[in-house]
């Protein structure tokens, strides 16, 4: 039997008794689902006992919120269940009234540990025999196998959670722990306690909603062998006073485990490794959750709601604008048959007289209606013209009189007549060319120059690029969290406030706006706003790991640690879920790949053959079942295949690199250093270091020293993330930024050209292209710098980069290719003073030089001349380039008007 007690009012406490546990031998396997019973006696219609609608489910073990629901306890689960247990399938229901409730949460805050007795009691013989005093005294006081678990009820005190269930390790009885762990204030047990109120019948019924005879047959023999091991137990205490252990488990579901039935160790629940597995569901939480309606409802009256956007021009204005288009298009129509007919007048062959442009007007309208466009031109204003009657006109139905309709029709006419000499009149009305259209950038240039500057610590033109990236689309959520995340980087964290919540109006559901916002809340202090933030972004998207990991975050931050606990757990059951289906997603294709290996590997037909005789080519993709992945709705870990017969695992990868985030913390590093929040970045980091450093951990500190210039310790953490994973080349790229910013060039060509000498590219080769790139310039490598800018030219060009190979070129002296270069920096980028004194030099060095083809007077030192003056305008300030450029002035004798 097994027996916990729930509060009441006052101190009196109400115990809950499970009694008549099945002992279920070896090899049999529980059905899922199957019905629960109601715990009542002598009860022997089959089935009378279940619960209508209540049925026991089972489920993965990792959704469990017991002890063993390890990745690692998994096989010894599935052995243990199929072993002899013990099983109640009995659910007991009490009433909590208030006052019981508020008791309920102060003692599981006070102590999270809630204690089941399970124990093993002699039956009450039935016989009229007669009994010695001393030995119903004995009988009386016999308990044995005497065991407790300790439940952890911490769950109940999160908002909204209404259910636990899991698997708990039973262990000996001891008071002393008890009184510990548990919450009665009683000095002994309450089995102790129950004891004569408890009556087992010798001939106790069969116990509920077992039909099968195999299943009757086993608790008779349990039975018969439970009253000799009773008698046996009672004559080995009267020698010994020592009450043997046995094993027991589970009070609303099922147990195991009863490989040492009768022992004399107390250690015995321990060796067995016997645990129960038992639910407690209330129908109420005892800490209510906000809706998600009332946290969309609070989220909006924190950020305010959009001006609606402009309505679309419709009605009797688009209707006339629609009539102007389509006079416009039959008007270059029939001057199109004109001109085919008689040719262009040109203005200095002097005007035609009147009888010639009605004969041309006689033979146009022959053209016309002989070849059937006349109609085909009434056909297209058609409905021009009936829009303008619906909508202008607001004419639907049908005129009652004759004179109506005509009236009507004198007044349209007019109008059209007059709109058609409107429309005429635009079209012959000669206006200037419209000027060439500018180049305009893509967003995701905008966003690599924006990158680009920041990288470069050229701050003022990252944050004009991001705002040329809203400016094209102001209503994309993506731009206005990279431009807040732009201002969390120079810890302007108003204004990043107020980017994300403008991408929050936007759309009121986007996760990563709402985790943003909470983010922000809590470096400007604001706490009760950032749980709103969090809660809601777990509550519209639950199997998001970076939110609840977030959300952990904050709660310990708040000292809150029961909901951090509970956070982080959920974020892990999420994380191993979505490793789950990647993992099943894998393999399914391995598998594939493998049978179609076999199957054209195969060269005759026979039995052993993975494909059928004329099975059609979708066939393959029926895997073995030891390839299959169990199906997500499976009901009982009972009927999980068990760990051996899983498929093998991939080789694994060659560095850090390729292995994905194992752990929620790293997880939701990479969230938040992607939008530089780095006050999260350390807290989750203190979580990583505490499950063990790797190489992802020590990058990602080094990444937050490099951007607070803390070289010394970002040095230290890459020495350690080197040592860890040789072969990763994010260590290496960021290794050579750190070099860069130290001025060791040397150390810089080390790092970077290991870099690039990878199969694996680092995450950011843009830096790591033009950093290598001015190493060379440097160093006069004008032959590497060239190929290496082009590399990057390839994969992400930008100004700098074209820059770049332009300055190479022009040091090479191929001139050609360095104009090219330094032009197409120029279009990406006209407000760069080191390309216009380039573009200058150059203009310089080809003027002098013999031209193949005869030059307009004054045109290479024309624009020599005007690329100096905007270098000049846009800040080329004193330097080595400037002083070169004027010492080529005065070499050639032009290009500077102050000369």
């Amino acid at each position: 039997m097994a027996c916990l007690q729930v509060p009441a009012v006052g101190e009196k406490e109400v115990p809950l008794l499970f009694q008549n546990g099945i002992l279920k031998p070896a090899g049999e396997k529980e059905l899922l689902p199957r019905p629960k019973k109601w715990s009542l006696p002598n009860i022997m219609a089959p089935g009378a006992l279940n619960i209508p609608n209540s049925f026991i489910f089972g489920g993965p073990y990792e959704d469990e919120d017991g002890e063993l629901n390890k990745t690692e306890d998994r096989e010894f689960r599935i052995q243990a269940e199929s072993m002899k247990r013990i099983v109640w399938d009995m659910e007991r229901r009490c009433y909590l009234d208030p006052a019981a409730v508020l008791i309920l949460q102060k003692r599981i805050a006070e102590c999270q540990y809630w204690p089941v007795e399970v124990c093993r009691m002699p039956v009450v013989s039935s016989s009229k025999g007669k009994t010695s005093k001393a030995d119903k005294g004995d009988e009386d006081r016999q308990i044995f196998s005497h065991g407790v678990a300790y439940v952890n009820m911490v769950p109940f005190l999160c908002p909204g959670v209404q259910r636990i269930r899991g698997a708990f390790r039973v262990f000996t009885y001891q008071d002393s722990e008890v009184l510990e762990k548990g919450r009665t204030k009683k000095q002994q047990s309450i089995l102790r306690d129950l004891r004569p109120q408890v009556s087992l019948t010798k001939e106790r019924p069969c116990t509920p909603g077992i039909s099968s005879p195999l299943s009757r047959a086993v608790p008779s023999k349990a039975q018969r062998e439970e009253k000799e091991k009773s008698t046996k137990e009672r004559e080995f205490n009267r020698r010994t006073s020592c009450a043997p252990k046995i094993q027991l488990s589970d009070t609303a579901l099922e147990s195991e485990n009863t490989e040492k039935f009768l022992g004399l160790d107390g250690q015995q629940y321990a060796e067995a490794g016997t645990f129960l597995v038992m639910e407690i569901k209330l129908d109420k939480a005892l800490v209510p959750k906000r809706l998600r309606e009332e946290l969309t409802k609070r989220v909006k009256e924190m950020i305010p709601p959009r001006p609606p956007l402009p309505p679309r021009t419709e009605g009797a204005k688009k209707a006339v604008e629609d009539y102007h288009s389509q006079v416009t298009s039959i008007a270059v129509a029939i001057l199109s048959e004109y001109h085919d007919l008689f040719g262009k007048q040109l203005p200095d062959q002097g005007a035609i007289d009147h009888q010639t442009l009605e004969e041309q007007k006689r033979l146009l309208n022959f053209e016309l209606n002989s070849s059937g466009k006349y109609f085909a031109f009434k056909e297209q204003l058609k409905y021009a013209v009936v829009k303008i009657v619906r909508e202008k006109y607001l004419k639907t139905t049908a005129f009652e009189t004759q004179e109506q309709f005509q009236a009507f029709l004198s007044e349209l006419y007019v109008y059209l007549v007059d709109q058609m000499h409107v429309a005429l009149n635009q079209l012959l009305h000669e206006e200037a060319a419209s000027p060439a259209p500018l180049t305009r950038m893509t967003a995701e240039q905008l966003w690599l120059f924006a990158h680009e500057a920041e990288g470069n610590k050229d701050y003022k033109l990252a944050a004009l690029y991001h705002q040329q990236r809203i400016a094209q689309d102001k209503h994309n959520t993506q731009y206005w969290l990279d431009y807040g995340a732009f201002c969390l980087l120079l810890e302007d964290n108003t204004k990043a406030q107020e980017c994300f919540r403008e991408a929050l109006s936007l759309d009121p559901h986007h996760v990563r706006s709402l985790l943003l916002c909470g983010i922000v809340a809590v470096v400007l202090q604001h706490y009760e706003e950032a749980e709103i933030f969090f809660e809601d972004a777990c509550c519209l998207e639950p199997s998001n790991v970076v939110a609840w990991t977030l959300s952990g975050l904050f709660y310990e931050l708040q000292n809150n640690n029961i909901q951090a606990e509970m956070a982080f757990r959920e974020a892990k059951k999420q994380l191993q879920a979505q490793l789950a289906r990647e993992r099943s997603i894998s393999e399914g294709k391995r598998g594939k790949k493998h049978i179609a290996a076999a199957y054209v590997r195969s060269t005759s037909p026979g039995p052993e053959q993975l494909l059928p005789e004329g099975a059609p080519d979708g066939s393959a993709s029926r895997l073995p079942e030891a390839l299959e992945e169990p199906a997500l709705a499976c009901p009982a870990p009972e009927e999980e295949a068990p760990a051996s017969e899983a498929a093998p695992e991939g080789p694994p990868p060659i560095s850090g690199l390729s292995q994905p985030s194992c752990t929620i913390f790293m997880k939701a590093v990479e969230f938040l250093m992607k939008f530089k929040a780095i006050q999260f970045v350390h807290m989750a980091l203190a979580h990583e270091l505490l499950a063990g450093s790797s190489c992802a951990y020590y990058l990602a500190l080094a990444r937050t020293y490099l951007l607070k210039e803390d070289l010394s310790k970002c040095e230290e953490c890459l020495c350690e993330a080197v040592r860890i994973d040789f072969m990763n080349p994010d260590v290496w790229a960021l290794k050579g930024h750190l070099c860069y910013l130290k001025r060791d060039f040397a150390g810089v060509k080390e790092c970077y050209e290991r870099t690039i000498s990878f199969v694996v590219d680092a995450a950011d080769m843009h830096f790591v292209y033009l950093r290598l790139g001015s190493v060379y310039l440097e160093e006069k490598e004008y032959g590497k710098a060239k190929q290496t800018y082009l590399q990057a030219c390839k994969s992400s060009p930008s100004c700098l980069t074209w820059l770049g190979v332009g300055i190479a070129c022009y040091r090479l002296e191929e001139m050609g290719e360095a104009e090219d270069a330094l032009s197409e920096a120029n279009a990406l980028n006209n407000r760069n003073a080191e390309v216009w004194a380039y573009l200058s030099l150059i203009c310089l060095h080809v003027s002098a030089q013999p031209a193949p083809k005869p030059q307009p007077a004054g045109g290479r030192q024309l624009e020599a001349e005007q690329c100096y003056k905007y270098a000049v305008k846009l800040g080329l300030g004193p330097s080595a380039l400037l002083q070169e450029l004027r010492a080529a002035q005065q070499r050639f004798g032009f290009g500077n008007p102050a000369l």
